[in-house]
């Protein structure tokens, strides 16, 4: 997503939800099955709501992103702070709206590929569903704990933000396409991180896991929407 773009094509990373934040211990077999059916279809109903405000927001001024990517903001941290307080219904309304609003502000620019490059569209959705698939697979059956990992993609995330404002202002070669494979390192990372994080939770925790996994794709889509448009430059 984007707030701290270097340009339109590396407007991503919108704020990560609770990713530092203690997980409850492992939980296994059906229980394991129900949260796992639970977040996944928390993630496509949001998924649908990003694919609806993009398509309400196709006609939108650009200017009109910025508003929306600050109350994408807002509905991360109220909806972490909804589920912490168990108000769950809250926070699921605030996970749609969080889809909704990121839809509202990427919508002129998915509207522009759809309308010049629609194939780099299609390619992008493809690449992102095999990816987030296999990496989330490698995550979910991963039985070691990763919280280590947190720390680490933390800093990476914020090491992408600080390159993604330098390019703004100082002109680096090939900055997208840099900004694009780091940023798809990174929330590789993530989508192992989440879906690690998924085998381990209880039901309680559904809302910000989803949350997390939804942008894991929302971002890897921008990135690889970027990387195949990019081919055609």
């Amino acid at each position: 997503m984007s707030v701290d773009t270097p340009d339109q094509g590396s407007a991503h990373i919108p704020g990560y939800p609770s990713q530092l934040a203690s997980e409850p211990s492992a939980v296994t077999g059906d229980r394991a099955r129900a949260v796992f059916g639970h977040v996944m279809g928390l993630v496509a109903l949001t998924v649908g709501c990003v694919a609806l405000g993009a398509y309400i927001g196709r006609d939108l001024a650009g200017g009109a992103g910025i508003a929306f990517f600050i109350g994408a903001f807002v509905c991360i941290i109220a909806l972490n702070l909804a589920s912490a307080r168990g108000r769950e219904q809250l926070a699921t309304a605030l996970l749609f709206g969080l889809g909704l609003l990121l839809g509202l502000a990427v919508g002129p620019v998915i509207n522009d590929y759809a309308n010049a490059d629609p194939a780099a569209l299609w390619q992008a959705a493809g690449a992102t569903a095999a990816f987030v698939a296999i990496l989330g697979a490698v995550g979910y059956a991963t039985r070691r704990d990763l919280s280590s990992w947190a720390r680490t993609l933390f800093w990476a995330l914020i090491a992408l933000v600080v390159f993604g404002t330098v390019a703004i202002f100082v002109s680096i070669p090939h900055a997208n396409l840099i900004y694009a494979i780091a940023g798809l390192v990174i929330f590789g990372g993530f989508t192992i991180f989440d879906f690690n994080r998924l085998r381990r939770t209880g039901i309680e925790s559904a809302v910000p896991i989803a949350a997390s996994i939804f942008l894991d794709i929302f971002n890897v889509f921008l990135f690889t929407l970027e990387l195949f448009s990019g081919n055609r430059d």
